[in-house]
């Protein structure tokens, strides 16, 4: 696969590192992970040599600190994203709500997109809680069954059809998480407190920047690892 052709989604399920060099660029590399390097370089208007020579430059070192999740079972991959991120989000959302409604309550009247950004993070996680209770009860058990029936070579039966159905509903509720957070980086200045904000206010906005990049590795490993793997899986049986 050459890079012309070679998805945004596809370099970093590849090697992790190259996640920095498309954040540093503003590119979205999970919920629109599906764009090409020509896509994001024209729609951008960012130089093309420039941005692959950083992606060479990141993944030159000999020594690969990021972990390469394409390699584990996708059972295990789904107990780690439970276990790892769904885990994040539930003690981390209680936390992030309190501090908003402090500094709305405290600075909403010279802030008042205080307030819009606490509607969008209440709606993000409202949203959230319900969807991974989806993965968690229903996508999930249903892919370590997939695992488990590769020892039979007998496909499991589910009553949604094929594992393309729960998976296409989980990456559009992944869209519109990820329009949320873009919205609530661009109403924060990409979360660069203002000149008179307090220290609750800064630590406010440095939790939900920590959110919002776990969410972006949590949404990739689904995206562009987990989810094709699966349906991959999937249709082998049928051509067993």
């Amino acid at each position: 696969m050459t890079n012309n052709v070679k998805t945004i989604g596809q370099f970093v399920a590849d090697d992790y590192r190259t996640a920095t060099v498309f954040e540093t660029y503003g590119i979205d590399f999970c919920c629109k992970g599906n764009k090409t390097i020509d896509e994001v370089c024209e729609a951008k208007g960012i130089n093309k040599q420039e941005l692959i020579q950083k992606i060479k430059d990141a993944t030159s070192s000999s020594s690969n600190t990021g972990t390469d999740y394409k390699t584990w079972p996708l059972d295990l991959l789904a107990d780690y994203i439970e276990k790892k991120h769904h885990r994040y989000v539930e003690e981390k959302t209680p936390i992030i709500k309190q501090y908003l409604e402090k500094i709305c309550s405290v600075h909403g009247g010279h802030h008042p997109e205080l307030f819009e950004i606490k509607d969008l993070f209440f709606q993000s996680t409202g949203e959230l809680a319900a969807h991974m209770k989806k993965e968690e009860l229903i996508l999930f058990p249903f892919i370590r069954k997939l695992v488990a029936a590769k020892q039979t070579d007998v496909a499991p039966q589910a009553g949604f059809g094929s594992v393309q159905n729960p998976i296409k509903m989980m990456m559009h509720e992944h869209d519109n998480e990820g329009e949320r957070f873009r919205r609530i980086a661009e109403l924060t200045q990409n979360y660069t407190p203002p000149s008179d904000a307090c220290n609750t206010y800064k630590v406010t906005f440095a939790f939900i920047k920590e959110f919002e990049d776990d969410l972006h590795l949590h949404i990739h490993l689904e995206n562009n690892i987990l989810f094709p793997s699966s349906i991959e899986m999937e249709e082998s049986f049928v051509k067993s």
